[in-house]
């Protein structure tokens, strides 16, 4: 009896904070787009306005309501074609970078524990390849903002290369390039043998497979005639819809108007700001907390035994 009144508070308590998450949503301006919006739908509610008091001094401004039926529908299949194209490659983003995460992991535990250490300079050169990986995260970061090689990469690599990287086109095809050749250096000195080698290196594939994944996102935008299109028919729809609806509402059609082009203007904002995934924007991918969650698994896997038999070998000892 007692769990089942407990179960029961902690319910309705789950209910408040779901009720009160909403309004607070609903009240929210930082991360929606009405910030980007807000100018437009002033200036079509406006013009809804003036086209209220032409009607009020008796000038004929009003057209039959059934005139926006077949523009209504058009541009209703536009923007959601719109928003489901932009949607896909924000998820398509989303799901590489998740690719991204898996094969930074699975890769760094089979290094740490692949690799043999014939001496201790082996050791360095594995840590160092560890934070080659997350390095490969941080400059795609980087090049997909378009930003050039910065101090986030200068601790995670020597200094020699930082400045390499610096000079490369592609950074994180560098990094991917500096993997894969500290792999075959430690084939060609039978630190592993021919089947891990080729599972790492199905794995640095991967990887570049997310590089340029993410590349086909970030440079095929969706055509600009297109966008162009669709941004005529919407300042259209906007401005000729007081003309359709001041018969009926009178001096309330600047509020209605507002009301319609805040929807109309906000999908097609919406469209825009997660179309491409990987910038500032408050609804793009949180790429910064993710390369910082790689690398604090780096780190934690670092301060682990780096292998099974050593720990054998000193129990034998």
């Amino acid at each position: 009896m007692v769990g089942k009144v407990k179960k029961t508070r902690l319910l309705l308590k789950k209910g408040d904070q779901e009720r009160h998450y909403w309004l607070t949503g609903v009240l929210r301006c930082r991360g929606s787009v009405i910030p980007v919006i807000i100018t437009r739908v002033v200036l079509c509610a406006l013009f809804g306005f003036l086209i209220s008091f032409l009607h009020y001094l008796g000038f004929d401004v009003s057209l039959p309501i059934l005139s926006s039926i077949f523009p209504s529908i058009v541009l209703g299949l536009l923007l959601v074609f719109r928003t489901n194209t932009a949607y896909d490659r924000f998820w398509e983003g989303r799901k590489l970078w998740g690719n991204l995460i898996n094969n930074v992991r699975n890769f760094a535990r089979t290094i740490w524990i692949t690799v043999e250490e014939n001496k201790e300079k082996d050791r360095e050169e594995k840590v160092a390849t560890l934070r080659l990986l997350v390095a490969f995260a941080v400059a795609l970061k980087l090049h997909l903002r378009g930003e050039k090689v910065n101090s986030e990469l200068a601790d995670l690599m020597p200094k020699k290369w930082y400045e390499k990287l610096k000079e490369m086109n592609n950074p994180p095809l560098e990094v991917a390039f500096w993997i894969g050749d500290y792999l075959q250096k430690q084939y060609e000195n039978k630190c592993i043998n021919a089947y891990q080698i080729t599972v790492m290196f199905k794995l640095l594939d991967n990887m570049v497979d997310v590089l340029g994944g993410c590349e086909r996102i970030k440079k095929t935008p969706i055509p600009l005639a297109y966008s162009i299109h669709l941004r005529q028919l919407m300042l259209i729809y906007c401005l000729t819809l007081p003309f359709q609806v001041v018969m009926e509402f009178n001096w309330w059609t600047g509020v209605i108007v507002g009301i319609i082009s805040f929807t109309v203007f906000g999908i097609e904002a919406i469209g825009i700001e997660i179309e491409n995934p990987f910038g500032y924007d408050p609804n793009d991918l949180p790429l910064d907390e993710i390369c910082d969650t790689m690398e604090k698994n780096i780190e934690d896997l670092i301060s682990l035994a780096p292998c099974v038999r050593h720990w054998r070998q000193e129990a034998l000892d």
